[in-house]
Formats: C-alpha cells, structure tokens, sequence
C-alpha cells in the first residue's frame, strides 16, 4: 500500500500565505529552494491555473531575493529576454511563470527560444489526495465553516481533480449555507453539489 505524504506548509510559518507541499508539487518546491543548483541563473514553473504557482513563485523571491515574471506566456518577448539576460549578469535567480513549457508555450523570438530551453522546468501537478484534503480544509476555516473529516474524504472522492473545482465547490457551499441557513454535511453537499452538476448524481449505495 502505498502511504500518502501529509502536506507540510513552505515555508514553516502560521501563515495564510504558506504553499501546502505534497507529492503533487513538492518536485516543484525543490526546485525552486535549490535555485542554486539551477544551470543558468533562470528557471520556467508551469502549473494548473489556482495551483498556487503565483504564490510560490512570490515565496521563492521572497527567499531567494530573486525576480518573477507572472503569465510569461503573454508577456512582450524583448522584454522576457533582456530579463532572461539581466538575470545571469546580476546572478539574481529569475523565476518565468506560464501555463505550460517550451515547445507548448510557442515562443517566436529565436535567442528566446534558445534561452528558455536552458532553463530548469518546475511543474506543479494535479492535486493528489493529501492536497486536495488540506486545500479543502483550508478555505472551509477561511470561510468560518465547519467541514467535518467525513465530509472532506466525501468531497475529495467525487470533485473534479483540479484547484478550479475545488475553489468552485467551496465558494457553492458557502454560498448555499448561508442563503439555506443549513449546516455544512454529507446531505446538504450531496444536494448542493449534484444541482450545480458539480458531481454526479448517482444514488449513494
């Protein structure tokens, strides 16, 4: 049986701004925390849109004192390039964050191109199941609502396995316990969640 890592928190602070690091992103973490491990002084973190991509690039500047260049992908290439170059001649770790890597992310300019296949990639997958528990959790207590354990395992079994979805689905519940007046339970989610075709609505055996 294969054991699921509990997500551990980067970096280690009671912060609302911590990253959740599982299997699902922890290659992705290290990647970034060994930055001076990297071969060329700048690096490409790709993920899922509401992954937490932003956040743990602006984690990595703040440790590392290096830069980041949000939605890369739709930036000016001049400008991606003299960023790329200004990073190796101050030896500032640069971070470039994008949907998806080179050859995918199809860049036009050449020295660009070349560049960017230098680069480290760091990707943040799908949420496993210890993230999406944790991540549930997290934005249940945000919102003052009461998830019981039984009802995240319930939840974590049948959404959609993104952040989109999961982000989606609590926003619904909360919405939906406070103009229903109802408690947070497996009933009520199953309810709520099947109406919004969020979730199947197959009958519980």
């Amino acid at each position: 049986m294969t054991q699921i890592g509990l997500p551990f928190a980067w970096p280690a602070s009671p912060s609302d701004d911590e990253f959740l690091v599982t299997p699902s992103n922890a290659r992705a973490a290290h990647t970034l925390e060994h930055w001076g491990a990297w071969p060329v002084m700048t690096a490409i973190l790709t993920g899922p849109r509401k992954s937490g991509r932003s956040l743990l690039a602006r984690i990595f500047a703040g440790k590392s004192g290096g830069s980041i260049v949000d939605d890369a992908q739709a930036r000016d290439e001049e400008q991606l390039f003299h960023a790329w170059n200004r990073a190796q001649a101050d030896r500032k770790p640069l971070v470039m964050v994008a949907d998806v890597a080179p050859p995918e992310w199809a860049v036009r300019l050449p020295d660009l191109r070349s560049r960017l296949a230098a680069c480290p990639i760091a990707t943040i997958g799908a949420p496993d199941d210890a993230l999406m528990h944790a991540l549930l959790e997290r934005q249940f207590a945000r919102r003052g609502l009461d998830a019981r354990p039984d009802l995240l395992d319930w939840l974590v079994a049948r959404i959609e396995r993104n952040h989109v979805a999961l982000m989606r689905t609590v926003d619904l519940l909360d919405q939906e316990v406070l103009e229903r007046r109802k408690r947070l339970s497996i009933p009520f989610a199953r309810s709520v969640l099947a109406e919004a075709a969020l979730i199947e609505p197959k009958p519980e055996t």
